[in-house]
C-alpha cells in the first residue's frame, strides 16, 4: 500500500516523463530476472544504540568472488551493491573496541533489497554471542531508516514504499515520523511551489492574480498536502492500525502485479499482516477535500468540489501505484547523510 503526495504529484509525473524517454537505453541494461542482483543494507550500533562509524563490513559468499568489502559511514549505514543472488552469505562487521559480529546464513533472491537487522556490536571481552531475535520494532525502525533515503532520479522523496520481503508493521510513532519527514522535505516546498505556479497560470482556484494569488495558492496546496499527509498517513492509519506504505511486490506475472497496484488505492495492509478496506488513504482524501472548503474562495467550495477532488485524488494514486510497480524501483536510489 503506498500514500500518495498529492503535493508531488506533479513533480512525479515529471519522473515519469523523463523515465519514458529513458527507457531504451535502460532496457538495453537490465538483466533477466534471475540475474538481477540484490543490495543489503544495515546501520551498525553499539551497545547504547549508538552509530559505530568506520566499522568494516565483510559480505562473504561460498566462493572467492563471492566476496565483498564495505565501510560504514559517519552515521553506521552501510549498502552492498550488485551482489548476486541464489547463494548463502553471512555478514562479518569489525571495528576497533568491539567484538566481531557475524549474521546467520541468507540468501537473497533476483533483485531482492534486503535490511539486515540486529547489527549491533558488543565491547571486545564482554559477549560476543549472537541474537538473532530480534523485536518487529527494531525490524520496522530499520526499514524505515532505509526508507527515509529513497528518492527518485536522486532527489524527489519516495520515502512511502517499502521494498523489503519481509515488512515489520509500523509503530504510531514511525507512522508519524514518516508524515513529518514528508512534509518538511525541502523538495516538499519545492513542489508546493511548483504546483502553485501552474495553478496561477490556470487561474485555479479563484483567487487573485498576482504575488498575493500565488501565496493564496502557495498556502492553499501546502494546506492539502499537509492535512492529506497526517490525516491519510499518519492519524488514521494509527486509529485504524492500518499501514499508510505501498509494498512493492516487484515478482511474479505482469497481471498480478498489475493487479496488486491497481488495488492498491482500494486495499491496504493491516498491521496485523492482513488485507483490509483502505479506510486511511480514501478517508484521508475525503477529509482533505473536505477541510479546502475552508479557505478557498466562496466560488470554488461546496459538495460537487469535494467530491471532484477526492475522485482526483483517487485517480492519482492508481497512476503513483502503477509508476510504483513498474517504473519507479529502476529510478529510486538511496542516498546516504
Amino acid at each position: 500500500m503506498t500514500y500518495k503526495l498529492s503535493i508531488l504529484c506533479r513533480i512525479v509525473s515529471l519522473a515519469v516523463l523523463i523515465a519514458v524517454l529513458t527507457a531504451p537505453m535502460l532496457a538495453q541494461k537490465i538483466p533477466t530476472p534471475d540475474e538481477r542482483p540484490g543490495r543489503i543494507a544495515a546501520t551498525v550500533t553499539d551497545p547504547n544504540d549508538d552509530p559505530v562509524p568506520g566499522a568494516t563490513v565483510v559480505l562473504q559468499g561460498p566462493g572467492s568472488s563471492d566476496r565483498h568489502t564495505t565501510v560504514a559511514n559517519e552515521n553506521g549505514f552501510f549498502e552492498l551493491r550488485d551482489v548476486k543472488s541464489g547463494i548463502p552469505y553471512r555478514v562479518t562487521i569489525q571495528a576497533k573496541g568491539f567484538a566481531d559480529w557475524t549474521s546467520p546464513s541468507f540468501t537473497l533472491e533476483p533483485g531482492q533489497y534486503k535490511i539486515l537487522t540486529g547489527c549491533k556490536l558488543r565491547l571486545e571481552g564482554v559477549q560476543t554471542s549472537v541474537n538473532v531475535g530480534y523485536s518487529p520494532v527494531e525490524v520496522a525502525t530499520e526499514q524505515v531508516a532505509v526508507q527515509e533515503k529513497q528518492r527518485i532520479l536522486g532527489f524527489i522523496p519516495n520515502f512511502y514504499v517499502n521494498y523489503d520481503r519481509d515488512p515489520a508493521p509500523l509503530t504510531t510513532k514511525l507512522k508519524f515520523q514518516l508524515a513529518m519527514k514528508i512534509s518538511t522535505d525541502p523538495v516538499t516546498a519545492l513542489g508546493i511551489g511548483f504546483v502553485a505556479g501552474i495553478r496561477q497560470a490556470a487561474d485555479s482556484p479563484n483567487f487573485r492574480q498576482g504575488a498575493k494569488g500565488y501565496g493564496q495558492r502557495f498556502g492553499a496546496v501546502a494546506a492539502n498536502g499537509l492535512s492529506d499527509i497526517m490525516i491519510g498517513g499518519a492519524i488514521l492509519p494509527s486509529l485504524l492500525h492500518q499501514d499508510p506504505r505501498y509494498f512493492y511486490q516487484g515478482t511474479g506475472t505482469t497481471k498480478s502485479r498489475l493487479l496488486h497496484a491497481l488495488s492498491n488505492p482500494f486495499v491496504c495492509r493491516g498491521d496485523n499482516g492482513r488485507l483490509q478496506p483502505n479506510y486511511s488513504s480514501l478517508g484521508g482524501d475525503l477529509a482533505s477535500a473536505a477541510l479546502s472548503n475552508a479557505y478557498y474562495p466562496a466560488s470554488n467550495r461546496g459538495a460537487g468540489l469535494v467530491f471532484s477532488n477526492f475522485a482526483l485524488g483517487t485517480a492519482e494514486r492508481v497512476i503513483s501505484s502503477l509508476a510504483q510497480e513498474f517504473l519507479f524501483r529502476r529510478l529510486t536510489t538511496k542516498t546516504q547523510k
